[in-house]
C-alpha cells in the first residue's frame, strides 16, 4: 500500500476565514441550534458586545442598542468608533487590534485581535460601519469575503461602531436565538458596568447598585440575613446564604467575562471566605458548614488575563498583572479586610452568619451517617451499575469534545436500550429510571441519599459536594410524549430544582425532543415533530405515504434513534425566569393544592390531536 509522500506541497496556508470556518470550535466553543446558553451563536453576541463594553469601561458612550429580528443581529454603540482607516484590518486580519496596546485597553475582556474576524468569518452576512466626526466607512462581507467597501460623509451621527451579522447557516445548522438567554447576557453586562444603558429591542436594562442587584434578582427563595455588598478598587463582591437551599451558588467574572466555569479567583474566594469566618469568629468550623447554602458574586479585574479556553469560561491567571501579587493573596486580603470590618460594624448579620454555620453543622452530622451508607451503597452498585451506561469524554476535564458531553436520564429498558445502541459512546451516556422518581417537594437533603435511585443519579452527575466536578454539560431528560411521561419530567424537574437548582440556572438542564410521526415512501422519509411537518412532509411525499405514529421512545428502533440524538438531536431547555420564583413553581405543580391545579387544567386545557409538548420555560 503506498503512502502519500511528506513534502514542501503537505504544508499548507489558510486564509484567515478558511481556519475559522474548518475550526469554528476552536473560536467560539462548540456550534449547537441555540438550545444552550454556550452555543456558539450566543458567543458571536458576546464578541461584538465586548469591543462595545471595553469602549464604555474606557469612559466612551453610555449606551449600546442590541436590535435582533429573526436571525439577524444588530449592535450599534457610541464609542469612539474604529479609526477609518483601520476597519478591514480591525474585521479581517487576524491578530489585528487595539486590545495589544495595553496602555489604551488595560483590563479589556475581548478576545485580543479575534473576536470581531470569528463573527465575520461566520456570518452569511456582516456588516460593519465606523463613525468619527462626520465621516463613515462601511465594509460588507459575504462568508468572510469582502464584497463592499464604502466611504460615507455622516454629520449627523454620532461616533461610534455599527455592526450587522446573520450566523451562516450552513455552519449554524437550524439555530433559533432564545432571547431568555441574550437578556441574561445583557444583565450580567449591566451589573458590572453601573450606568450602562443596554437597549435590546426596546427593552431598557440598567442597573444601579451592581452584584446587590444581580443576587436581589436571582435569589428567589430568601435569605438569612441582608445581602452583604463590598468593593474596593478593580474588586466587588456581595454574598448572603439562602434560606432554602443546598450546596453553594457563585456568580464569578474577570474583566466584565462571565467565567461560568469559574477558575483561580473562585478558588481563591471561596477559601477568603473560611478563612476570614474563621478568624473573626476565632473558631475552627468546618469549611462546608460556613459555604453550604451561599449564594454570592464577585467581580475583579486583571491585567492580561488568561484563560483555559478561547471561550474564557475559566480563568486560569495566578496574577494580578505579570510578575505582581496572586490572584489568590490578592483575593484573601480584599475580602479579609473588608468583610472583617463590615461584621465588625454589623453584629446583627454577624450574629445571623453563625447562626447559619451552628445549624449547618448540626445538620452535617445528623447527615453523616447516612451519607456514609449511601456512599457505600453507591460504591457498591457502581461496580455493576446497570443503570449508567457511561460515555468516554466527561465534562470535568480539558478534552475536546467535553461541551458535547451527554447523559440522558430514560424510563424503562426499551428506552434505555434503544439510545444506549444509538449513542455516540464517546459523549453520550445513559441513566435508566426503574420507574416513576419519588416527588421529592417539601423533603430534605436526607432522601437524595437514603432514595437508592437519586443517591445513584447524584454519584453518576458527581454533584454531591459541589458543581466544580460535573461530569456531564447537558443532562437530557427523555421520556415519552404521553402523561406519564410528563409526570415523569415533572418528577425529575423536582429533585434537581429542589437540591440543585444552580443546573438548571446554568443552563444544563434539557428535555430531549422525538418525533411524532414518521412519514414515508419508497424514496423518501421524513421524521415529523409536530402537525405542522407532517403536513408538510404529506405533501412532499405525494400519493400512497406510510404514515407511522410513535407512541413511546421504545417504540423507536436504535437504528432510526441514532438521527434524533445526532447533529440534528432537538432539546428544549428549561429555563428558570425571574417572574417564577423556584418555591412558586414548585408548590403549585407538585405540593398539596390538589384543587387549585384541578382548576388551572380545567382553564388552560385545549385538545389539539398529536400535538407536541412545547418548550418547558419555568
Amino acid at each position: 500500500m503506498a503512502t502519500a509522500q511528506y513534502n514542501e506541497d503537505s504544508i499548507k496556508s489558510l486564509d484567515w476565514k478558511d481556519h475559522i470556518r474548518l475550526r469554528p470550535g476552536m473560536y467560539i466553543g462548540k456550534l449547537g441550534d441555540g438550545a444552550s446558553p454556550d452555543d456558539g451563536i450566543y458567543v458571536l453576541i458576546k464578541e461584538v458586545l465586548d469591543n462595545s463594553i471595553d469602549e464604555f469601561i474606557m469612559g466612551n458612550g453610555k449606551q449600546i442598542l442590541i436590535t435582533i429580528s429573526g436571525k439577524q443581529v444588530e449592535v450599534r454603540d457610541f464609542g469612539r468608533g474604529i479609526p477609518l482607516g483601520a476597519l478591514v484590518d480591525c474585521v479581517s486580519k487576524i491578530n489585528t487590534g487595539a486590545k495589544y496596546d495595553s496602555k489604551v485597553f488595560k483590563k479589556t475582556v475581548g478576545l485580543n485581535g479575534v473576536g470581531t474576524k470569528a463573527v465575520n468569518a461566520l456570518s452569511q452576512l456582516f456588516l460593519a460601519q465606523t463613525f468619527r466626526e462626520g465621516k463613515s466607512k462601511l465594509v460588507e462581507y459575504k462568508s468572510g469575503i469582502l464584497i463592499r467597501e464604502e466611504d460615507i460623509d455622516t454629520p449627523n451621527e454620532k461616533n461610534g461602531t455599527l455592526i450587522k451579522f446573520v450566523p451562516e447557516e450552513e455552519i449554524f445548522t437550524a439555530y433559533k436565538f432564545r432571547f431568555e438567554y441574550i437578556e441574561r447576557l445583557l444583565w450580567n453586562y449591566a451589573y458590572l458596568n453601573r450606568g450602562l444603558v443596554l437597549n435590546f429591542n426596546g427593552q431598557k436594562i440598567i442597573s444601579k447598585n451592581g452584584l446587590l442587584d444581580l443576587l436581589e434578582q436571582n435569589i428567589d427563595d430568601g435569605i438569612l440575613y441582608p445581602i452583604v455588598h463590598l468593593e474596593e478598587n478593580d474588586f466587588e463582591f456581595a454574598f448572603s446564604h439562602a434560606a432554602k437551599k443546598y450546596g453553594e451558588e457563585y456568580y464569578s467574572f474577570v474583566n466584565g467575562q462571565h467565567t461560568t466555569q469559574g477558575g483561580t479567583h473562585q478558588a481563591a474566594f471561596r477559601e477568603a471566605i473560611v478563612k476570614t469566618v474563621r478568624e473573626f469568629y476565632k473558631k475552627d468550623y468546618d469549611a462546608s458548614d460556613i459555604r453550604t447554602s451561599i449564594v454570592a458574586a464577585f467581580s475583579i479585574k486583571i491585567q492580561e488575563p488568561v484563560f483555559e479556553s478561547q471561550t474564557k469560561t475559566k480563568l486560569g491567571s495566578q496574577h494580578i498583572e505579570p510578575g505582581g501579587q496572586t490572584v489568590r493573596n490578592y483575593v484573601n486580603e480584599m475580602v479579609k479586610r473588608n468583610l472583617d470590618n463590615f461584621l465588625h460594624r454589623n453584629p446583627d448579620v454577624a450574629d445571623a452568619l453563625r447562626r447559619k454555620i451552628l445549624q449547618s453543622e448540626k445538620e452535617r452530622k445528623e447527615m453523616a451517617g447516612i451519607k456514609k451508607l449511601a456512599r457505600e451503597s453507591a460504591k457498591k452498585a457502581s461496580l455493576h451499575n446497570k443503570k449508567l451506561r457511561d460515555c468516554r469524554v466527561h465534562y470535568n476535564t480539558n478534552k475536546e469534545q467535553r461541551l458535547e458531553s451527554t447523559l440522558f436520564i430514560t424510563e424503562g429498558d426499551s428506552a434505555s436500550g434503544s439510545i444506549t445502541k444509538s449513542r455516540n459512546v464517546n459523549t453520550q451516556a445513559v441513566f435508566s429510571l426503574k420507574g416513576k422518581p419519588l416527588n421529592s417537594y417539601g423533603m430534605s437533603k436526607k432522601v437524595v441519599y437514603q432514595n437508592e435511585e437519586f443517591n445513584l443519579l447524584q454519584t453518576a452527575l458527581n454533584i454531591e459536594e459541589d458543581m466544580d466536578n460535573l461530569r456531564y454539560n447537558n443532562i437530557v431528560i427523555a421520556t415519552d410524549a404521553d402523561t406519564d411521561g410528563m409526570h415523569i419530567r415533572l418528577l425529575l424537574l423536582t429533585f434537581f430544582l429542589q437540591f440543585y437548582p444552580e443546573l438548571v440556572k446554568a443552563g444544563h438542564i434539557y428535555i430531549l425532543q422525538t418525533p411524532l410521526f414518521r412519514v414515508r415512501n419508497k424514496k423518501q422519509t421524513f421524521y415529523c415533530y409536530s402537525d405542522e411537518e407532517r403536513l408538510n412532509a404529506l405533501a412532499k411525499v405525494g400519493a400512497q405515504p406510510e404514515i407511522t405514529r410513535f407512541k413511546g421512545l421504545g417504540e423507536i428502533s436504535p437504528d432510526e434513534f441514532k438521527h434524533f440524538i445526532g447533529k440534528s438531536m432537538r432539546l428544549d431547555p428549561v429555563i428558570l425566569t425571574k417572574e417564577s420564583g423556584i418555591e412558586k413553581v414548585l408548590s403549585f405543580y407538585m405540593g398539596k393544592n390538589t384543587p387549585d391545579r384541578q382548576l388551572y387544567i380545567m382553564d388552560n386545557l385545549r385538545y389539539e390531536e398529536n400535538s407536541p409538548e412545547e418548550l418547558i420555560s419555568l
